[in-house]
């Protein structure tokens, strides 16, 4: 077998490995739905954003992102996310179809487990109509948590001598605790539930919110000024009583059909090299009113 090694990921590699993920992923469509546009959606099929560069960006630049490398040849990618010390999550692993069945995927995990021998926990979700994935998994020592009919997920738990340090707390139930000028700082989160809970004057600069279910959430009376926000799903969300000073706010490569703006102050927004097919101001259609606007000066 060919030597394996990995590299992190740089961003100059992002138009490779996108191109590379989505061949794998699209291959990986056709086999086990029938077709790259079947009925069925299975985001652990294909992901979220595995066909754009700039989600490939995003991660190469905020999660753990290695090269696959076999005899300095590019092959595949593995993307992780790691909570503290000791526990990791396996976002995604691909290896070219072409390279696939020569026993690449098990000398990864090995060698992802040594590059973080910290890590005592990993966990993963794959899709059950993958069936080479169950197995796969399955025979690295990862043991199933929970299934339905559009995922499987599973851990791994790696036996050490190592004792769990004081301000580690995993498999506790903390429901309905209250944390009244609590120190938090630099702590992580991680398949936890914090459903219905309440933060209030609290001081979260620089934090990282990853991966995270929001829905029918209320966020009020905050200081964002300098935050970042990629790769959000925002369907149905209302802003109000928002003011933006300073620096602006920037939308780029955002999907923004059917968003509607009243009574808000607009003066001096820029809206370049947008689709604005169907967009009105007042009632007015907006390329309409452009196509007249470049016949007068063409005139002129």
């Amino acid at each position: 077998m060919a030597q394996i090694t990995l590299l992190r990921a740089r961003l100059e590699d992002a138009d490779q490995l996108t191109a590379m993920m989505k061949g794998t992923f699209d291959v990986e469509a056709l086999h086990w739905l029938g077709s790259l546009d079947s009925h069925i959606v299975d985001y652990n099929i294909q992901p979220p954003g595995y066909d754009s560069i700039h989600t490939t960006r995003y991660m190469i630049e905020e999660l753990t992102y290695y090269k696959i490398m076999a005899d300095r040849q590019l092959v595949g990618g593995i993307i992780l996310t790691l909570t503290g010390s000791r526990f990791g999550r396996i976002d995604r692993i691909f290896i070219d179809p072409s390279y696939q069945g020569q026993g690449f995927g098990s000398e990864v995990i090995r060698l992802v487990e040594r590059e973080h021998p910290s890590v005592t926990t990993w966990d993963l979700e794959t899709s059950p109509r993958q069936k080479g994935n169950l197995y796969f998994y399955e025979k690295m020592g990862f043991e199933r948590t929970f299934e339905t009919e559009d995922e499987v997920c599973y851990i791994k738990r790696i036996k050490t001598e190592t004792t769990t340090a004081e301000n580690e707390f995993e498999s506790c139930n903390l429901e309905g605790a209250t944390y009244y000028q609590a120190n938090l700082a630099n702590s992580a989160f991680s398949n936890s539930t914090l459903a219905g809970a309440h933060f209030s004057n609290i001081n979260l600069s620089s934090s990282k919110f990853q991966n995270i279910n929001f829905r029918d959430t209320l966020i009020a009376d905050l200081n964002l000024s300098g935050s970042r926000v990629k790769h959000v799903e925002m369907s149905g969300v209302a802003f109000s009583d928002t003011t933006i000073e300073g620096a602006p706010v920037s939308f780029e490569r955002c999907e923004l059909m059917g968003t509607r703006f009243n009574n808000c102050k607009l003066g001096d927004v820029e809206i370049n090299d947008c689709d604005i097919s169907g967009m009105k101001i007042d009632g007015v259609s907006v390329e309409e009113l452009l196509e007249v606007y470049r016949m007068v000066k063409k005139k002129g």
